[in-house]
């Protein structure tokens, strides 16, 4: 191993690092990468959603362990994969919604907490417009519940806190890496009282349940109650709230404990590690590319000239990792980083569209029928009016005249209406996030011997049509077509 890599997998040799939200997309690349570079890694704990030890370690295998992703290391253990894993990675059934993480099994427990020197927590639920007591209870307290349960490891260096850039909100400008404090909004009108929120959240569910409401309103009701809340402090949806919510307590709780929080924009797939075009999920802006290729959607909500923020996972977990080393056993330190790429190399959102243009007229997409679908260019619409009106002209307006085929057409208008809404916020985004913060970093890692190579998190490097071309959309259309998305 050379030895300008040695500073990280140095550090990592021997930790043991507890993970929240091993199923999700990110938390697999970075447990991937420190088992690939440091197989000497003490214990990877994972928590995984689980009423026990034997559905957790079924959910580890079928949802993570056997996925694409691991293929490079399964190839290098070859026989010995599996003793390697049994040996290293501990499937912990819990829930970070519950106090003590729902850790019942009081031996485990145990030896978890003596041994378990570094959290990195990334469960979240990233709806949108999640019901509001979930997202409360996992985004906001979920975070505090981690954060409480780290704090009683007897050997804890370390929280590392995945959160999203768009915490900001609607900003426009640039927008930097500062931390909220803890009654923070973004209206500046009124005083947030996180405690509260949880109060009136509890107060409203019981409400509903005298009532005999059944769950479905429920649960559509305390869907529209966080959109509500959110927008009454200044937030644009009920995720980016629950995550900002949850920054502010950790920024309030930690106590001595150093804090890590990341917040990355726009996740795409892997740019180089363990190989190009790994993901998992249709996320935001990934629903309009495959949309548009399938010739569903023939506009592109989004101001042409407006800086789209994209990140490949890999980059993030290479930032975690690097972060990881420099901030371990800083006392009581707080430090923020924005991994994006709009402030150095941004893509924006006139060349997305060319790309996926380009893309899809080169190698159109098959439908079910075997007919190849001919995408015509589109228009941009800069303003979400003139989105809205698009759709309702060339949709809703000539469905009023096709009684038959309007319930069908009209529950998918509705959907696209609904995704416009919930995309908005980004689409017309008009924040540059600054990632100086990020900058530092890179600068002390570069100086401590870290392989910048191998833990590369420097979106200057990207070159964006080369990427979305040949590594992002064929790596999306793969994923798309193996869950069958489509």
């Amino acid at each position: 191993m050379n030895m300008e890599l040695d500073n990280v997998v140095k550090f990592l040799q021997g930790k043991t690092i507890l993970v929240t939200g091993a199923t999700g997309f990110l938390a697999k690349v970075f447990v991937e990468k420190i088992l690939r570079l440091q197989p000497n890694v003490n214990k990877l704990y994972l928590l995984l959603r689980a009423a026990d030890t034997n559905s957790a370690t079924k959910r580890l295998n079928g949802e993570i362990i056997s996925t694409e992703l691991f293929r490079i290391l399964r190839d290098r253990w070859g026989s010995e994969f599996d003793l390697f894993l049994s040996t290293k990675v501990i499937a912990v059934p819990g829930d970070i919604s519950s106090e003590n993480l729902g850790l019942n099994e009081s031996k485990l427990r145990e030896h978890m907490l003596r041994e378990i020197e570094i959290v990195v927590h990334v469960a979240a639920t990233t709806g949108f417009n999640e019901s509001y007591d979930v997202a409360l209870a996992i985004n906001t307290f979920g975070a505090l519940n981690v954060l409480s349960f780290a704090k009683k490891c007897d050997k804890i260096k370390l929280f590392l806190h995945t959160s999203t850039a768009y915490v900001c909100g609607e900003q426009a400008g640039i927008i930097l890496e500062k931390p909220f404090s803890v009654d923070d909004t973004l209206l500046k009108t009124c005083k947030l009282d996180i405690i509260e929120e949880k109060r009136i959240v509890e107060e409203k569910l019981d409400e509903l349940r005298f009532q005999h409401t059944p769950n479905e309103v429920i649960k559509s009701e305390m869907k529209e109650f966080g959109l509500k809340r959110a927008k009454l402090y200044g937030w644009p949806n009920t995720y980016v709230f629950t995550k900002a919510m949850g920054e502010m307590l950790l920024g309030n709780f930690k106590g001595d404990l150093p804090l890590v929080i990341i917040r990355p924009t726009m996740i795409a797939s892997t740019y180089k590690e363990p190989f190009p075009g790994w993901i998992e999920g249709v996320r935001t802006i990934d629903s309009v590319i495959v949309s548009y290729g399938k010739g569903k959607l023939t506009c592109f909500p989004g101001y042409p000239s407006s800086a789209l923020d994209v990140i490949p996972a890999d980059m993030v977990v290479n930032a975690m990792a690097v972060a990881m080393v420099v901030h371990t056993n800083y006392q009581s330190c707080q430090a923020i980083y924005h991994v994006s790429s709009s402030f150095k190399n941004p893509i924006k959102f006139g060349d997305l569209h060319k790309f996926v243009y380009h893309y899809f007229t080169k190698k159109p997409w098959i439908n079910r029928d075997g007919q190849r679908v001919k995408v015509r260019k589109g228009t941009v619409l800069s303003t979400v009016n003139g989105f809205f009106l698009y759709m309702w002209i060339k949709y809703v307006f000539p469905l009023k005249y096709f009684r038959q085929v309007y319930m069908d057409l009209n529950r998918k208008i509705k959907l696209v209406m609904r995704f416009a809404e919930v995309y908005k916020p980004y689409a017309f985004f008009k924040g540059i996030f600054s990632d100086s913060n990020l900058d530092k970093l890179q600068m002390v890692a570069q100086g401590r011997g870290v392989d910048m190579g191998v833990f590369d998190f420097d979106s200057k490097s990207i070159d964006w049509e080369d990427y979305m071309m040949n590594i992002h959309i064929p790596g999306l259309l793969r994923h798309a077509i193996k869950s069958n998305y489509f």
